[in-house]
């Protein structure tokens, strides 16, 4: 990071209020006018200190503030990062779409960050779930969801292997690759329950250590009846609200 991206030299003439203040204030103003962008690395604690001529308790206090702010994130063995706020989004529950299409319906990219996929052997739960026979294998992908480049979703999916019998073959939409073979969903259920992050998803997604997400849990259905996937999906709790329209019954 250059001196002009953040000034730390200069954070003693700055006037008003305690040094602590005033350094959290410069993180801010540098992210507010982009010298400091989403994913941008901070120097280490103890060579903002040297630069500023400032104690280590004084940085840490100022980016402990940040990092309860979610504007940086501390990832253990790499550093504290900026995090960019991300609007939050609504998605009914009354519609069966897939990430791509929900992101494409406001106007923002989805992409994916394989994070494995291929053929596998099932378990047991994936062979009571799907149905399968015991010689069939199922096709897993594990893939973080992003908008806009941005790191929204967490996403765990399994089919059986004759729905999807070429893993690495899916670029971006599971569903429009499925379509392709003229195979859809047309019901889904799911159950939704928040959960706390483990580690590694915390730092996939680039939010707070110890933040929710809520898990969504989705069993699709072709029209046959049969089941097509199961899958779960972490969503970020700071991006997502699930929305679902009810109606009095008679």
């Amino acid at each position: 990071m250059n001196e002009n991206a953040l000034p730390l030299s200069q954070l003693q003439a700055v006037r008003g209020g305690p040094l602590y203040v005033k350094l959290k204030k410069m993180i801010e103003q540098a992210m507010s006018d982009g010298r400091l962008k989403h994913g941008d690395a901070l120097p280490a604690e103890r060579d903002i200190a040297d630069a500023a001529a400032i104690s280590r308790v004084t940085v840490r206090k100022a980016i402990d503030e940040l990092v309860d702010e979610g504007l940086l994130v501390r990832r253990r063995g790499s550093g504290t990062f900026v995090v960019k706020p991300v609007p939050r989004m609504q998605q009914p529950l009354t519609r069966l779409t897939s990430f791509s299409e929900d992101m494409r319906r406001r106007g923002m990219v989805a992409g994916s960050r394989w994070l494995g996929r291929g053929l596998f052997h099932p378990t047991p739960e994936e062979t009571m779930t799907l149905g399968l026979s015991g010689q069939a294998r199922v096709a897993r992908l594990a893939r973080l969801r992003t908008a806009n480049d941005m790191a929204i979703a967490l996403e765990r999916t399994s089919l059986p292997d004759d729905i999807l019998p070429d893993p690495d073959g899916v670029e971006n939409s599971l569903y429009q690759a499925l379509l392709q073979r003229d195979i859809r969903p047309v019901r889904a259920n799911q159950r939704i329950s928040a959960v706390l992050l483990k580690e590694d998803e915390w730092e996939s997604l680039g939010v707070p250590p110890g933040s929710a997400a809520l898990c969504v849990q989705r069993i699709a259905y072709l029209d046959s009846g049969r089941v097509m996937e199961v899958s779960t999906a972490l969503y970020r709790s700071d991006a997502y609200d699930l929305v679902a329209e009810l109606t009095i019954g008679s």
